[in-house]
């Protein structure tokens, strides 16, 4: 799952680059991606749905800020964002999230951070960068940062907010899958309006373009089925500081995305920046031990 879930958010990042240069609605395309996500897991999740209606009822004040967090926050600005900025910081900004994700911890909920954490994510920023600047510092000291970035940097400290919450607040015991449908639901109609407020200021979908139906049911099922399913899971048996950690290997599986269908071919600076990485994640998952392991415990 640590392998797994980074490779579908890069998926995500792809088509929101692909739906910025069709001139799809970034908004909308938000919308249209929990709604059309949440039509194809209904049939699936609801009799679970009815069975543990109570449950989920009495869960909703922790599930609503999850999936305002996860399905709005983190995913409208990212598209907004792409509008603005390049494929390049957008990986940057958001492979930075374990590192927000840590601080969090470590500042709200006191969870102390190892030395062997902070060595692996200064590790793993340091593969990041080295893909991202194809092994050439100049091109880090060229990388501008603007309006584009700014929306970018919400959508990353949502998903690091949502990845801290997802352990942190109590959890209805109830099937991943009909959770999942309550927070897509949840999603959806937090974005309606603002979906609604984009149509009418003149960024209408051009519902006749087949790219439209085409990045939405994408967007629905690899992005939002897929990844989102894998990452819960995953935070709920590693924590969220080391399912965090997957994110580095966003930008890494982004290049690897970006060989058959842009036509760029990995070079040897992929290799080193993978190998950084999967170096850096194993060093600051590595769990702590003594009086770091009891100090991390709940109150």
């Amino acid at each position: 799952m640590l392998f797994s879930a980074p490779a579908l958010f890069a998926s995500n990042m792809v088509a929101a680059r692909w739906a910025h240069d069709a001139a799809l609605p970034p908004v909308f395309l938000a919308f249209g991606r929990w709604l059309i996500a949440l039509l194809i897991l209904l049939p699936i999740a609801a009799p679970a749905l009815y069975r543990h209606r109570q449950a989920l009822r009495r869960g909703l004040p922790s599930l609503l800020p999850l999936a305002v967090l996860g399905m709005g926050v983190a995913v409208a600005p990212q598209y907004i964002g792409a509008q603005h900025t390049s494929a390049t910081n957008i990986a940057l900004i958001f492979s930075c999230s374990p590192i927000l994700v840590s601080l969090l911890e470590a500042l709200i909920w006191r969870k102390p951070l190892p030395a062997t954490r902070v060595a692996g994510l200064l590790l793993a920023l340091g593969g990041v960068l080295t893909v991202l600047s194809r092994g050439d510092a100049d091109v880090l000291a060229r990388l501008a940062f603007g309006q584009g970035d700014l929306w970018v940097l919400l959508a990353a400290t949502g998903w690091a907010f949502y990845t801290v919450l997802q352990k942190r607040l109590p959890q209805p015991a109830v099937p991943a899958s009909a959770k999942l449908a309550v927070m897509m639901a949840a999603g959806a109609l937090a974005l309606a309006p603002f979906a609604a407020v984009e149509t009418l200021t003149g960024a209408a979908p051009a519902w006749s373009d087949p790219r439209l139906a085409a990045a939405l049911l994408f967007l629905a099922i690899v992005p939002s089925l897929g990844a989102y399913y894998v990452y819960g899971r995953l935070i709920s048996q590693a924590g969220p500081a080391t399912a965090g950690l997957s994110m580095f290997l966003v930008p890494v599986y982004a290049a690897l995305l970006a060989w058959p269908l842009l036509g760029e071919a990995p070079q040897l600076f992929h290799a080193y920046g993978f190998v950084m990485i999967l170096l850096g994640v194993r060093l600051a998952s590595l769990r702590g031990r003594g009086r770091t392991a009891t100090a991390a415990a709940p109150a």
